[in-house]
């Protein structure tokens, strides 16, 4: 079977994009080909980041990945955060570190990044297809054969990089997991993670939608807590976002989809317990003066926040059973001095303020996530060349596999260190194994 080209990429992404130069550098007299079934390609490196791409984070570790350690690391020594910094100052594009940690382009622009890529690709001769979606990849005696949306192509080494199923208008859609699968391998069931989350419309959210503040998030499956974080929630008129609620989500919606009772609460005071805010806020009823309630709780909350809050409580009727049977009925605490604050409505208030249930009902579902939670499982991967185990000469890497990292830059890393390591392989093996 005569072959087109010897090394054929399914995906131009930020991971094939990536493993097409590498393989390229390392091999300069290799062809190499990048076929993508969209009409334009990185439409998800521009969407990131607020448009601005997240490239990585200063610090990155196995742990901000959920995914075996051992196998995660042994990619990540491979190519970390560091290298990734000097690449892409080599492309000419510094990065800026930002106080969370995150590194960005100087420019504050996603399209610096992927200019700079393709620049490169097309400064090593690398060739672009786009509109050449792939239906089918047959393993042959010298090689592959590829069929794609125009024909076909012959390869002695194909790199997958077609994504998961977030952004599914982007293109990865998931269906080369068929293909995947079709070849012998495996694949982990598949949810959208870092994705907002729908609540309740009779909850209180609408008129919140904007504010952003510091909360703890805790994730309880059945009674059982399996996950509590710490970060910026972002209220939405549908629900809520921001990166606390992105990194919590996919414990949610895992759970919920597994058809186990889940619950998402709320501590708008991380790092304090029940106790702690009951006392500041009993202690605050004795020199309160005049001040009120939504008052006090608004020196540490946004002022809409608090006063929802409030709102809450009084219409709650369980703040209304926290009331002896002899008292009057309770006045809206949205309306109350501080001063005017009883026992039964202080420990009430105390117990949204640290313990609010989030009603979620859904998430925004994958055209709203960044990432995959599943895929194919980095056991049927040789992490030292992102190699299949099952097919020679097959590798595949990024949201393909079943490794997905918090918000901050770890999903792009995964791409690149990926994709270094399968490009630089890919490369490598066309003299040193061939079929």
């Amino acid at each position: 079977m005569p072959i087109d080209v010897d090394i054929a990429i399914v995906g131009a992404g930020a991971a094939g994009l990536a493993a097409g130069i590498f393989a390229a550098e390392k091999h300069p007299n290799c062809q190499i080909v990048l076929l993508d079934g969209a009409k334009t390609i990185g439409s998800k490196i521009l969407v990131s980041g607020g448009g601005r791409c997240n490239v990585t984070h200063e610090r990155v570790t196995p742990a901000d990945f959920y995914a075996p350690r051992r196998l995660v690391k042994r990619v990540l020594q491979r190519f970390d955060a560091q290298a990734t910094v000097r690449w892409f100052e080599s492309l000419g594009v510094p990065l800026k570190q930002e106080a969370t940690g995150k590194l960005f382009p100087l420019s504050n622009k996603a399209r610096t990044v992927l200019q700079a890529l393709i620049g490169r690709c097309e400064a090593l001769g690398i060739s672009l297809l786009t509109k050449h979606r792939v239906q089918d990849i047959v393993p042959a005696q010298t090689g592959f054969q590829i069929v794609h949306a125009t024909g076909h192509l012959t390869a002695q080494r194909v790199i997958l990089a077609t994504g998961g199923q977030s952004l599914p208008k982007s293109g990865s859609d998931g269906h080369a997991w068929t293909i995947t699968q079709r070849l012998g391998h495996t694949l982990t069931a598949t949810y959208p993670a870092l994705v907002p989350l729908l609540l309740d419309e009779t909850f209180f959210h609408h008129n919140l939608s904007g504010a952003s503040h510091e909360v703890t998030l805790t994730t309880r499956v059945v009674g059982k807590t399996i996950d509590r974080r710490t970060g910026s929630l972002l209220w939405t008129h549908k629900g809520v976002s921001g990166p606390v609620v992105l990194d919590s989500s996919r414990f949610w919606i895992m759970a919920h989809e597994q058809g186990q009772p889940v619950t998402l609460s709320l501590n708008v005071f991380p790092g304090q317990t029940f106790d702690d805010v009951d006392r500041w806020l009993s202690q605050a009823t004795n020199q309160a003066g005049r001040k009120t309630v939504v008052a006090h709780l608004a020196e540490r909350l946004p002022a809409r926040v608090a006063k929802a809050l409030c709102h809450h409580v009084s219409r709650t009727p369980e703040e209304q059973r926290t009331a002896s049977s002899t008292e009057e009925p309770m006045a809206m605490l949205d309306a109350l001095l501080l001063s005017q604050l009883r026992r039964p409505q202080r420990r009430a208030l105390t117990h949204t303020l640290t313990d609010l249930c989030l009603p979620v009902i859904n998430t925004h579902g994958w055209n709203h996530a960044e990432v995959t939670a599943g895929g194919i499982p980095l056991e049927e991967i040789n992490c030292y060349s992102m190699a299949s185990r099952n097919i020679p000469g097959l590798y595949l890497i990024g949201e393909m596999l079943d490794c997905d990292g918090r918000i901050g830059g770890f999903n792009f890393q995964w791409a690149w260190s990926t994709g270094y390591i399968a490009g630089r392989h890919a490369a490598d093996s066309l003299t040193t194994h061939p079929l």
